[in-house]
């Protein structure tokens, strides 16, 4: 399919082919999911503990008679049920991943591509190359286009002056194409490629 590539002007720039096998999928919700469910997983520390009874540093002698004093039968003072005592069943260290093979990650990137296409909501830049890194240019330049709320990738490397720009703009992300990432993609309105991103996401899917 063809589309209009546009400068930050917000001027018709000439046009580009954006392949169908990447761009035009029917995209499948299921597998959109699942993709983000994967990511999400894989962010999570796995760090969070509680004590047992065995680690509780507290007394093992029994705290009181067994009988005679019309209170409950207890051994030592590392009961939960105690302030200072253990956690029952409390979380403890484990990784939260889970598996998804690499191809079906790679077909999920496509989907999520396609489905902006789908909605109308991908813009395909020249580039993002500016002279100095001021915020309020990029900013003007960013409404012009009419983005509020966009994750702009760009080719391998980031025009740095760009990326200092925006990253005082809210709900604007800026990554290299190598930082792509399904979840990115879906949680912005928006997604702008420069053509030497979509250049390389053609070589990666090759």
């Amino acid at each position: 399919m063809k589309m209009d590539v546009q400068n930050l002007t917000a001027q018709k720039a000439g046009s580009i082919d954006l392949p169908d096998d990447i761009f035009g999928l029917e995209p499948r919700a299921d597998l959109l999911h699942r993709m983000v469910v994967w990511q999400l997983a894989k962010r999570r520390a796995g760090t969070h503990k509680t004590k047992s009874r065995s680690e509780v540093n507290r007394t093992g002698a029994k705290w009181g008679r067994q009988k005679g004093l019309g209170r409950a039968r207890h051994g030592d003072r590392k009961s939960g049920i105690f302030v200072g005592g253990a956690k029952a069943h409390g979380p403890k260290p484990r990784s939260h991943a889970i598996g998804m093979p690499k191809k079906m990650r790679a077909l999920a990137l496509k989907h999520a591509l396609s489905t902006k296409v789908r909605e109308g909501a991908l813009v395909v830049l020249e580039n993002t190359e500016i002279k100095e890194p001021k915020t309020r240019a990029v900013r003007e330049s960013l409404e012009k286009l009419g983005l509020a709320n966009a994750l702009i990738i760009d080719g391998r490397e980031v025009n740095e002056n760009f990326a200092r720009a925006a990253r005082n703009i809210p709900n604007i992300d800026v990554l290299p194409v190598q930082g792509i990432n399904v979840y990115d993609i879906l949680r912005r309105e928006k997604l702008v490629l420069t053509k030497a991103a979509v250049e390389a996401l053609q070589e990666r899917f090759q």
